[in-house]
């Protein structure tokens, strides 16, 4: 588990540093930059996979635009700098350089690459220079697709600097990272399979793995996922048939209070994210380090606050690192800010328009009680309302 993050030059972000937990909230305005955050870790997990690709990073959640918009593009701003991203513990950090050529159909390589080419075109001259960068991009792109094959024999000539850029050992891994935005009409079809298994951004592949989790050998994990859904006050039980992949019959749901079962295309939407959700954090394949972004989505207030709480305790017991945004103010009644592995994010755009992000948390010292006194016993959700914690629009 990552225990701080930093990011420069990405999007809105010029330079941010972040100091995370188990389960990190982030609330804010739109467009001040909460999804830009989590986007920034997708890139750490691309290249972990060595995989800059844009295909990769959309199929991971990232929302790709020209290179230029990558970086932050304020004002003062060199619009060729490079983006940089460190993760790790508070003293010890992995870090991560990307660099791009604003170019039509350019690609984001490796800064150790970008130095060889660089001086490799200084030696030809000027009307060779279009056939050389044609052959250097082509290099580079299966330099950097095939990485593992010259790692071992550069390092040796590389200094430590650079050898940050071209090894392979992480010591954080987040080589899975990815951010969830699930959506109905990819949690309802069973016969879907996405890109990324077993569970793709947008749900796909959710009933495949409650079919490998119920052939766990371990009953539990099935068991925690059917107690979960009895936040639900009508759910009466799940059945999962044996091949759900050859559409011999469908995902079963039974309502205590009807006598016929209900096929999942009547199933309503907030059971199939609260299904989706669980199921993300509960099973072994999934990744120990995602986001989900608006989990409030087709949810009821009083049902957001329960599922986060919910959410808490099995990232505690299934060992995940979770971060979420949220545009729904009763999520946040469901944290405790007295838990350290419970953090709680605004994010803002600073004078100048840089992503910024405070985190909320009861002065050293003070208690429970001292805290609901000081805040005349209001929930989480009413001071947000309020606008005591920011993160609200100022103009209306």
């Amino acid at each position: 588990m990552i225990e701080k993050i930093h990011i420069q030059n990405f999007k809105s972000i010029n330079d941010l540093e972040i100091d995370v937990g188990r389960v990190n909230l982030i609330i804010g305005e739109n467009g001040a930059g909460k999804s830009n955050l989590i986007e920034a870790l997708v890139f750490v997990s691309a290249n972990q996979s060595n995989k800059l690709d844009n295909e990769f990073l959309v199929s991971r959640g990232l929302r790709v635009t020209k290179p230029i918009l990558m970086r932050n593009a304020f004002e003062d701003t060199d619009k060729n700098k490079s983006i940089k991203i460190s993760i790790g513990q508070k003293d010890d950090l992995d870090s991560y350089e990307f660099i791009n050529e604003n170019t039509e159909y350019s690609k984001w390589t490796y800064p150790i690459l970008k130095s060889f080419s660089d001086g490799l075109s200084k030696q030809f001259p000027d009307e060779k220079k279009e056939t050389l960068d044609k052959m250097l991009s082509t290099f580079l792109n299966t330099i950097s697709k095939n990485k593992e094959l010259f790692v071992d024999a550069l390092n040796e000539e590389l200094d430590e600097k650079n050898q940050v850029y071209l090894s392979d050992e992480h010591k954080f891994n987040f080589e899975n990272f990815l951010i969830y935005s699930p959506d109905y009409k990819s949690l309802k079809d069973f016969y879907n399979v996405g890109q990324i298994e077993p569970l793709g951004v947008n749900g796909e592949g959710l009933f495949r793995l409650l079919k490998v989790i119920k052939n766990y050998k371990e009953p539990e994990h099935m068991e925690v996922i059917t107690k979960s859904l009895e936040l639900f006050d009508w759910f009466g039980g799940i059945h999962i048939p044996d091949d759900l992949e050859m559409g011999e019959k469908e995902l079963i749901i039974k309502d205590k209070y009807l006598a016929s079962d209900i096929g999942i295309n009547n199933t309503n939407e907030g059971f199939l994210f609260i299904l989706f959700y669980v199921t993300l954090i509960v099973a072994k394949e999934t990744p120990k380090a995602f986001a989900i972004d608006n989990i409030d989505s087709f949810l009821n207030p009083k049902l957001c606050t329960k599922l986060i709480k919910l959410v808490i305790e099995l990232a505690k017991k299934y060992d995940k690192q979770i971060f979420l945004t949220t545009h729904n103010p009763t999520i946040l009644d469901g944290i405790d800010l007295f838990d350290d592995e419970q953090r709680l994010f605004v994010v803002s755009r600073s004078d100048k328009g840089h992503t910024k992000a405070d985190r909320i948390e009861p002065p050293k010292g003070t208690t429970k009680e001292d805290w609901e006194e000081q805040n005349y016993g209001l929930k989480l959700s009413d001071i947000w309302l309020s606008g005591a914690i920011g993160g609200m629009p100022k103009d209306f």
